[in-house]
Parts: structure tokens; sequence; C-alpha cells
């Protein structure tokens, strides 16, 4: 079983995690999920978790104490890993999710306003491996809702969690050959749908074909999408076929990472 533990001023933001692949990986014992409300660790009469910042500035600063004697309370003598989103962190990406997932005990803890005073993560730092982690280049009222993404991102990677166990290794930024690419469009029954016909391919029976058929379109996908992501691609990934697409698409990859 994984544990997750969140703190948060706003635990019921959490209510989701009840539902779904997650709630189901919660009531089959595969996810241990606590939250557990910050105000419960401050002690005046307001329970205030925040402060004005030294320096000056707008906004207000989560409160070093409060953090700490929540932090203390939670972890105990164990030593979980600690995630603290905050949008000057490194990227969320799938290959760190699923270094998370082999982790047996993850701790969240959600910053707000202009987030958490510094010195909890350098003295938590001393003693835990602890990752300040950007969901993407914006910024949020608060750590809460990357925490959601965060905790489905890894969670559907615990083994028992998906109903097909490939279903992760084939989605978009998963590691292998696939990787760097995005996926490709899919389809279901019916086979026409107010005028729209599923590609031929797909009907074939022939898996060759229709292996060959989702590596273009993750390619076509991949450079109109995310050209970023194309122009990291291994050269020495590439067939015949797929140099050939990326000519008849007029994308090319930088001369430094072309293959000689």
């Amino acid at each position: 079983m994984t544990r997750l533990d969140i703190i948060s001023i706003f635990p019921e933001y959490f209510a989701p995690l009840d539902v779904s692949l997650i709630g189901k990986a919660r009531e089959r014992g595969i996810l241990d999920v606590r939250t557990h409300q910050l105000r419960d660790w401050a002690h005046d009469v307001h329970k205030t978790v925040d402060d004005t910042p030294y320096g000056g500035g707008p906004g207000m600063v989560m409160k070093p104490e409060v953090w700490g004697e929540a932090l203390d309370d939670v972890i105990g003598d164990g030593a979980p890993r600690m995630i603290v989103p905050t949008p000057s962190g490194r990227p969320f990406t799938q290959e760190l999710a699923q270094e998370l997932a082999a982790e047996p005990w993850l701790l969240f803890a959600c910053g707000r306003y202009e987030g958490i005073d510094s010195r909890v993560m350098a003295e938590y730092g001393t003693r835990l491996r602890v990752d300040e982690v950007s969901i993407g280049d914006y910024v949020l009222a608060g750590g809460e809702v990357a925490v959601l993404v965060m905790v489905e991102a890894i969670g559907r990677l615990l083994p028992g969690v998906l109903g097909n166990a490939h279903s992760a290794v084939d989605d978009s930024f998963a590691p292998g050959a696939m990787r760097n690419l995005l996926e490709g469009p899919v389809y279901t029954k019916p086979p026409v749908w107010r005028g729209h016909e599923v590609p031929a391919v797909l009907l074939s029976g022939h898996h060759g074909k229709v292996a060959r058929w989702r590596r273009d379109e993750a390619l076509r996908r991949t450079v109109a999408n995310r050209p970023e992501l194309a122009a990291a691609i291994d050269p020495a990934t590439l067939d015949k076929h797929d140099r050939r697409l990326l000519d008849e698409l007029s994308f090319r990859l930088p001369p430094e990472d072309v293959a000689h």
C-alpha cells in the first residue's frame, strides 16, 4: 500500500479523490490517502497560518511555526518524501510521476498566498527528500489543484489501479519506443458517426499496419502540437518511414541532434 498525506487549509478540496480510479484504489487498499487541516496546528483564536513578508511586497507568507508543528506530528518517526507544489519548482513530468509512484510514502504540503516560509523546506530538507514541483508555467491560487493533478498521475501508475496494465505503457510521455511522442487519435464503435468514418486501417485486423498508423499519427500530432518534443526525439529511434513522414511534414531535427 502507498500512503499519501496531504496538509492544506482546504482539506475538503480533496473530495474528488473518493471517486473514479483513485477512489477505487482507496477502497481496495492500494492507496491510503490522509488529509490534514493545517489550521489544527495554529494556536491563536483566529487560527492564523500566515503573516506579512519580510522585505515588504504584496501578499502573505505561510508561517513556519504552524507548518513545523504540522509536519512533525504527521511525520512522527517516519521519513516520507515531501512534495511542495510551487510555480518555481522543477517540472512535474511523467518520468517524475513514475519515480514518485515507486515511493511507499508521500507527503504533500499545499501552500497558499505567496507560499510557505522557505525555512520550512530548508529544515525538512535536512531529514527528508524534499521536492518543490511545478505542474506548469502559470500561477494558481494554491497548491491543492496541483496536488490533485499529481495524485491522479501517480495513483494510476500503481499496480492494480488501471484495469489494463498496458494503458500506462501506451500513454503520451511514457518511456519507451514512443518516448517524446504524444498519443495519437483514438476511436471506438460505431464505425461511422455523423458521416465521420473510423480510419480503415483500424478495422483491418492487421496489427503491423495498425502499429505503423498509430506511430505516424503520433508523429503528426507531436510535430503539430509540441514541436519542441519532436525536436528532442532521438534520431536513433527513427526508421526510414519516420524520416520520410517528417520530410513530408517539413520538419527537420536540429543539426546537432542528427546522427552521423
